[in-house]
């Protein structure tokens, strides 16, 4: 059992973005690059990262560029948390095949960075509209086929077997209109994969954004916390005008948002949570803000693990 100091928590990499200053894919940059970004990260006193594909996507660099991260990452005094998919879900009609292959690729390195989760889920990229509105989630975005669940079942559990074989799991992010988009969804698609080795990313995060209904926070994370086997962590405000019918939300630290994740996290420790959290944000500061919510984790970490003892 983790303690409130070591239980890893993360920050995801995808502040820093797929590209260098200038234009140079970040696959493609010079360690020296990794290195002085990870350094901003240890210089907020945050020891761990998620590398996320989104940043640097492990699984297509070769064997040698793969052990120069590594090495890179030991020298700024960095562990992984986590491994994260963004975005590359296994049944993109033009890319699945070779998504599914780089998942297997990042259960196939993840131990060895002592990663004891790999997280995916079924987003797909940003739609033109998307990516020019202020913030993504304003625009639809990509709609789950349904003549798909089934495929996307298949393929799941072939992460689940491969994930089992190396004795670490997967995780399912939850994500708007897609075959977990929902808690009921979510659940019911991981009762249909039915494999040991894959769970629940509770990322509601992704939901309360959106300017539409939503179920409310308790409901949600009542249902699929106790399914749950890792977290992408992040808040916003969320609200409804009664008179227009216009909703807002924008991202705030976790503890000034929507979501009580003092009460949150208190209860996924009560159901039995175990898994690594990984810390996200977008806008302003995103880094600084993430070091703050890593710090306040531990906070509530310290302040329920000492209850309990």
């Amino acid at each position: 059992m983790f303690t409130a100091e070591n239980w890893p928590i993360g920050a995801n990499m995808l502040s820093f973005g797929s590209t260098t200053p200038d234009g140079t894919p970040t696959l493609e940059a010079s360690s020296s690059i990794w290195a002085s970004q990870l350094r901003q990260v240890k210089e907020l006193g945050v020891d761990q990262i998620d590398p996320t594909d989104a940043w640097l996507p492990l699984a297509k660099l070769s064997d040698e560029r793969v052990e120069e991260f590594r090495r890179v990452l030991d020298g700024e005094g960095l562990t992984l948390s986590s491994i994260s998919m963004t975005r590359n879900s296994v049944v993109d009609v033009e890319n699945g095949e070779q998504n599914l292959a780089d998942a297997l690729r990042f259960i196939e390195l993840a131990p060895s960075f002592g990663v004891t989760v790999v997280n995916t889920g079924f987003m797909q990229a940003l739609t033109k509209e998307q990516a020019a509105a202020i913030w993504f989630w304003l625009a639809d975005g990509h709609v789950d086929d349904p003549a798909l669940r089934d495929l996307a079942i298949e393929r799941v559990r072939t992460l689940g077997d491969a994930a089992k074989a190396q004795g670490i799991e997967v995780s399912l992010e939850m994500y708007e209109d897609t075959y977990i988009g929902t808690a009921d969804d979510a659940v019911a698609f991981l009762r249909d994969v039915d494999h040991e080795s894959v769970g629940l990313n509770p990322d509601l995060g992704n939901l309360v954004r959106l300017h539409r209904e939503v179920e409310p926070w308790p409901d949600m994370f009542e249902k699929v916390l106790p399914h749950s086997n890792f977290w992408h962590i992040k808040n916003y405000t969320r609200d409804l005008d009664p008179a227009t019918g216009a909703y807002s939300s924008a991202p705030m630290p976790l503890k000034y948002g929507y979501i009580n994740y003092r009460q949150v996290i208190r209860r996924a420790l009560d159901l039995g949570y175990t898994g690594p959290f990984c810390c996200e944000h977008y806008g302003s500061d995103s880094l600084g803000v993430i070091a703050e919510n890593v710090q306040y984790i531990r906070q509530v970490l310290s302040s329920a693990l000492a209850q309990d003892a």
